[in-house]
């Protein structure tokens, strides 16, 4: 929950200025539904890119919408953090549900994720192949994920960074823990299909960024856990992504890494691209420990001998920053 923050009356006006127009509001109503591009915007509010950009650039000016740089595209969504996001929450629980200007928004909205939605099944169809293939190998995910959730307990936490987000899988097994999530991916193709799966799943607190995870743009010691799923074997140095990984954690913040354990089968580095084959406990436990991570537990899950064809072993780690946690402040007295 969001801390409650008193602003100075001069700066009240300014976000009351930047927020007090009609275009306005309804885009901080659509960006507080989730990431959106000027073109998305275009089209459900059928207003021209000029007149969308200037608004987008006096909102992003006040600190009332973040803005995401992803390739060749931007994408904004309303603030989540600090004094401007309050303001935004604020302003628009006094909005009308029922307003037909908003309920028409909210409708061309579905349109746009629908869209996105089919682009994502489109790539996915495409990929889907070779997808199977990796997962014909290893132990069922739903057991993955099992144990996954009974090694990270049921205790609730603030932030959740997901690097190599992929499908977003991770942001989605854990929604229920978390208030607010960040996955970082450097395909924009699966960026697509991880919305489209966060849009399916109504989870707005949610965004994800194209980024690389070796070089986190992202705040320091900012989340209570960072997840790296079947991530580390495309990497020529997973050691340094783990040090990045690190560097996202609060103090007493947890890191779980979920990959293979050391394979022979070479095919997936020549077919899939996978540059390492594998990673030894004691291996990754020196990487955890010179980020100056405590390894907390190491699980290895071994297919089951009745499916003789999968032969890929994977393993979980997690690991916590040593440091004592920071008490957190409610904001009452």
């Amino acid at each position: 929950m969001l801390r409650k923050t008193q602003l100075p009356l001069d700066h009240t006006v300014s976000l009351l200025k930047a927020a007090g127009e009609h275009t306005r509001l309804r885009l901080l109503a659509l960006l507080a539904q989730g990431d959106l591009t000027v073109s998305d915007l275009i089209d459900i509010l059928g207003q021209s890119q000029p007149r969308i950009s200037r608004h987008l650039k006096l909102l992003s000016e006040a600190g009332l919408v973040e803005r995401y740089q992803e390739g060749a595209w931007a994408y904004f969504r309303a603030r989540e953090e600090g004094a401007q996001a309050q303001f935004v929450q604020s302003l628009l629980a006094h909005l009308s549900e029922n307003d037909p200007q908003l309920v028409r928004d909210l409708g061309q909205l579905e349109n746009v994720r629908a869209r996105r939605a089919a682009q994502a099944d489109r790539y996915f169809a495409a990929n889907a192949a070779e997808w199977d293939e990796i997962r014909s190998l290893h132990v069922d995910e739903e057991r993955v994920e099992a144990e996954i959730l009974k090694l990270l307990g049921d205790k609730p936490f603030d932030a959740l960074l997901d690097l190599g987000t992929g499908t977003g899988r991770m942001l989605q097994l854990l929604s229920g823990f978390y208030q607010r999530g960040i996955g970082i991916d450097a395909s924009r193709e699966m960026l697509a299909i991880a919305r489209a799966n966060l849009d399916q799943s109504g989870l707005s607190r949610v965004q994800v960024r194209q980024g690389d995870i070796v070089n986190l743009a992202v705040a320091e010691e900012g989340y209570d856990l960072v997840t790296v799923h079947q991530v580390l074997h495309y990497l020529e140095n997973p050691a340094i992504a783990i040090r990045s990984a690190a560097r996202a954690l609060k103090p007493g913040g947890r890191l779980l890494i979920v990959d293979f354990a050391p394979h022979d089968l070479e095919f997936l580095r020549e077919k899939h691209a996978h540059i390492r084959l594998g990673f030894a406990v004691e291996q990754m436990n020196t990487w955890l420990e010179a980020a100056g991570l405590e390894v907390m537990q190491s699980l290895r899950l071994s297919p089951n001998t009745a499916h003789k064809d999968k032969s890929l072993v994977v393993t979980l780690w997690l690991a916590a920053d040593p440091r004592k946690p920071v008490p957190q402040d409610d904001g009452q007295k």
